[in-house]
């Protein structure tokens, strides 16, 4: 139901309706809306890092991602309440909501480590996948592509993830080098051909 009306129009009112019972009903299994939210949240996770992890299973490497990158952007274009719901911060101390969402970055953290990425690289690699991922469908579900009806969204997808897989293949070799680092040297070489 979440994702047919969305996250933010979801009322216990509207759940109580859907039911068919009344809304006083529904506080023997939700205390609250914020808790109606959690465990959408929790569910949606745990459903998520299984989307990831079916996606993955098999494959290592380029095949793995792109696998996993598909996977993660029709299960978000899919559901898009529980995948906004999947991106909730656990409250402090829900150990349920931790867990499945550690679970659903460890799936992530897995494929990545035919990389051989580790401590800091691979924290920013896995920052850098999902955020990829998340603004892409973000700006997706949210209509920001319709601008460009001629060209294939699929394909701009593509590419994408081609472009994190080609990051990843030199991830390691930019550890430590600063974003000042990297200008720099392009300067100093961009003055050596002139």
């Amino acid at each position: 139901m979440s994702d047919e009306v969305g996250l933010s129009r979801l009322t216990l009112a509207t759940l109580a309706e859907r039911l068919g019972v009344r809304q006083p009903s529904l506080y023997k299994h939700i205390d609250s809306m914020a808790g109606l939210h959690r465990d959408i949240a929790v569910h949606a996770k745990r459903a998520l890092g299984e989307v990831l992890a079916r996606a993955s299973v098999g494959r290592s490497g380029p095949d793995a991602i792109a696998a996993m990158s598909h996977a993660y952007r029709d299960w978000a274009v899919t559901h898009p309440a529980r995948y906004a719901a999947s991106n909730l911060m656990p409250a402090p101390g829900d150990v349920e909501d931790e867990a499945v969402s550690v679970a659903a970055i460890q799936v992530i953290a897995d494929v990545l480590t035919a990389y051989r990425l580790e401590g800091d690289d691979a924290v920013d690699a896995i920052r850098a996948f999902r955020s990829t991922l998340h603004g892409f469908v973000s700006y997706e579900t949210a209509g920001a592509f319709r601008w460009s009806a001629d060209v294939d969204v699929d394909r701009s997808f593509d590419r994408l993830v081609r472009g994190f897989i080609a990051a990843l293949d030199s991830w390691a070799e930019t550890s430590g080098h600063t974003l000042t680092t990297h200008l720099t040297t392009i300067g100093e070489d961009h003055d050596d051909r002139t």
